[in-house]
């Protein structure tokens, strides 16, 4: 029996060649690559994602946090009993709506500032891309699955 070892149909069917691989391969290497600078932290990739919020704007609503990360509520609530845990953030009802969860920073959290905001440059100095090609790489991938007429440049969004 004679086997065939080309490659069927079309070649970006191939899972190497599949967009939706490459990107699964860039954000586990993109995770392990935070991993050693945030062990010492005690930090997992998305509490780091919190705490960074946080230091945006706080206090931040659970949902404001869920909306800027992309996470659901059933991600972020179990997330966030660990960082109330870990003594770093605190979470509270909002007086004025009691349906709001205020998430805000502990001492010990605000205290961690300076080491988890230095890990993005860490990393991104790790990569072989220029400054210019990071900030279009991020924004190519902010784009990926937006309908054009959300896309920023687009008549329409602005």
């Amino acid at each position: 029996m004679k086997t065939d070892n080309k490659p069927k149909g079309d070649e970006r069917q191939r899972v190497g060649k599949q967009l939706s691989f490459a990107l699964y391969g860039a954000t586990s290497r993109m995770i392990r690559s935070h991993r050693p600078l945030l062990e010492p932290l005690g930090l997992t990739f998305p509490q780091f994602l919190v705490m960074v919020t946080l230091y945006e704007k706080i206090p931040r609503t659970v949902g404001e946090i869920g909306a800027e990360l992309g996470m659901d509520n059933g991600t972020l609530t179990p997330l966030l009993k660990r960082l109330v845990s870990a003594g770093l953030v605190t979470r509270k009802r909002d007086a004025e709506d009691d349906r709001r969860v205020l998430i805000n920073l502990t001492v010990k959290g605000e205290a961690m500032r300076e080491d988890i905001l230095s890990i993005p440059a860490k990393v991104e100095s790790a990569c072989t891309l220029s400054n210019k090609e990071l900030a279009d790489l991020r924004d190519t991938l902010n784009n990926l699955g937006l309908p054009p007429n959300l896309q920023p440049g687009n008549k329409l969004t602005q």
